[in-house]
C-alpha cells in the first residue's frame, strides 16, 4: 500500500537511525500527498522519508508536536499481518518472563508502548480477558485489527477483549472510541491473581485499565520489611501494598486516600485475602491532611502518589509537591524505618526524582540510606533506544536516625 510521505529536513533523521520512535513537527521539510488527496488527517498512516526521499519508516501521523509515531524502521504495509507479528512478539516475551499461564499471577502486561513496539497502545491482560487502551488515534483506528490479532494470537487462552479507549485521547471521532466489548464477554469485576494474593479487578469503571499491574515487583519487595511492623500505605487506590503488607504479618496497616470509592475497594481486597481484621483500617482522607494530623507512630511509610506532572509546564510545580510529601513523611517515620517512595510522572525523569528526594531528607534533617532504587517490572518493557518509556521511578529508603 501506498501512505502519505513526510520528507525530513536535512539531517533530521539521524534520530531514526537510532531507531527512536518519534519523529517531531520541527523536523519535517514538507508532506507528499497523494494526487486524490486533500489533506492529511490525524492518524493516518504515513512513510517517513529522508532527504533523498528514501524511505526509513512507516507509523500513524499526528497534529501535536510528536508528529509521527513509528510503528517500523522500514517501509512495510501495516495490515493484519504487521498486527500479528507484533502481537505475538509480546506473548512471546511474557512467556519467557513466566507470566503465561502462571498459577500464581493472572494479570500482566502484554503490550506496553514503545516497549513493545506499538506507540500508543497499551493492553492488559486479566485472566482470560484483554483490555485495550488506545493513546493515539492512529491506534484507535486499528483497534479492531489488535482485538483480532490478539485473538489469534491467544486461541482459546482468550475469551473476550475490552476497548477502554473513550477517555484516554484528546481529539478523537467519539463514534469508533466508545467503551465496550470488540470481541466476546467476560464477568466484570473479577478476581485475578497476583503473587498468590486475590485482587477484585473492575477493568470497565476502574482506573487506568482496572489495576495498577507496574507495582507488582515493588508490592513484593514491601514484604521483606513489615513483619510486625506498623505500616502506612497513602495514595492507595484498592490497597495493593496494603494487601501485601497484612499477607507478610504487619502489626497494624493503615490505608488512605481522598477516594471513597478507592477505599471501599481497598477494604474489599482486605477482606476477600483475610476476611475481618482488625489489622487494618482505613481513611478517606487527603494524604497531606492525614501526615500532619496522626499521632501514630509508623515503621514503614508508602508514598505512591497519582502523577503531580503531565506535562513539562507543570514540572516546577510537581517538584515541589513531591519534595513537600516526601519532607513530611520523613519527619514522621520511626528512626530505623523503611519508606518506599514514587513518581510515575514521566516528565520527572529519574535523576531528578532523585535529587528532589535528597532535598527533602536535607530539609528533614534525617540520617538516610537508599537500599533500593526502583522501576516498573518487565512486562512493562523500556525500549533502549526510547528511554523516555521508563515512566515509573522509586526509592527504598532506610532512616537509620
Amino acid at each position: 500500500m501506498e501512505y502519505p510521505s513526510i520528507i525530513l529536513k536535512p539531517k533530521r533523521n539521524i534520530s531514526i537511525k537510532r531507531r527512536h520512535p518519534w519523529v517531531f513537527s520541527g523536523a519535517i521539510d514538507k508532506i507528499l500527498l497523494d494526487p486524490d488527496a486533500q489533506e492529511l488527517g490525524e492518524g493516518d498512516l504515513v512513510k517517513v522519508c529522508n532527504q533523498k526521499e528514501e524511505c526509513i519508516g512507516v507509523g500513524h501521523f499526528g497534529e501535536a508536536s510528536i508528529a509521527v509515531r513509528l510503528l517500523s524502521f522500514k517501509e512495510e504495509d501495516i495490515n493484519s499481518n504487521f498486527w500479528l507479528k507484533k502481537i505475538e512478539a509480546a506473548v512471546k516475551l511474557r512467556k519467557k518472563l513466566g507470566l503465561i499461564n502462571n498459577s500464581e499471577t493472572s494479570a500482566y502486561r502484554l503490550v506496553h508502548a514503545e516497549g513493545d513496539g506499538l506507540p500508543g497502545l497499551i493492553i492488559d491482560i486479566y485472566n482470560k480477558t484483554a483490555v485495550i487502551q488506545a493513546h493515539s488515534i492512529g491506534m484507535a483506528n486499528a483497534i479492531n485489527e489488535i482485538s483480532n490479532a490478539l485473538l489469534s494470537a491467544y486461541g482459546n487462552d482468550l475469551e473476550a477483549v475490552y476497548n477502554k479507549s473513550e477517555k484516554t485521547l484528546h481529539k478523537a471521532d467519539q463514534t469508533h472510541l466508545q467503551n465496550g466489548y470488540l470481541q466476546g464477554k467476560s464477568n466484570c469485576p473479577q478476581i485475578v491473581k497476583e503473587n498468590n494474593l486475590s485482587f477484585d479487578i473492575d477493568w470497565i469503571t476502574g482506573q487506568k485499565t482496572g489495576f495498577f499491574i507496574d507495582q507488582r515487583e515493588n508490592r513484593k519487595l514491601l514484604q521483606q520489611f513489615v513483619q510486625h511492623k506498623k505500616v502506612l500505605n497513602t495514595f492507595c487506590y484498592s490497597g495493593g501494598f496494603s494487601v501485601y503488607a497484612l499477607a507478610a504479618d504487619a502489626s497494624l496497616v493503615h490505608s488512605v486516600d481522598s477516594s471513597e470509592k478507592a477505599i471501599e475497594l481497598c477494604n474489599n481486597n482486605v477482606k476477600l485475602n483475610f476476611g475481618e481484621t482488625t489489622k487494618h483500617e482505613s481513611f478517606v482522607q487527603d494524604t497531606f491532611s492525614f501526615l500532619s494530623e496522626t499521632n501514630e507512630e509508623y515503621d514503614v511509610i508508602v508514598l505512591d502518589p497519582p502523577a503531580y506532572a503531565k506535562s513539562k509546564s507543570a514540572k516546577h510545580k510537581a517538584v515541589q509537591g513531591y519534595k513537600r510529601l516526601n519532607d513530611t513523611a520523613m519527619r514522621m517515620i520511626k528512626p530505623g524505618g523503611v519508606l518506599l517512595t514514587f513518581s510515575c510522572s514521566q516528565v520527572i525523569d529519574r535523576k531528578l526524582f532523585e535529587d528532589t528526594i535528597t532535598a527533602a531528607a536535607i530539609s528533614a534533617r534525617r540520617t538516610i540510606k537508599i537500599l533500593h532504587h526502583l522501576s516498573q517490572p518487565a512486562d512493562h518493557p523500556v525500549s533502549i533506544f526510547h528511554p523516555e518509556g521508563e515512566y515509573l521511578k522509586g526509592l527504598v529508603l532506610y532512616i537509620e536516625s
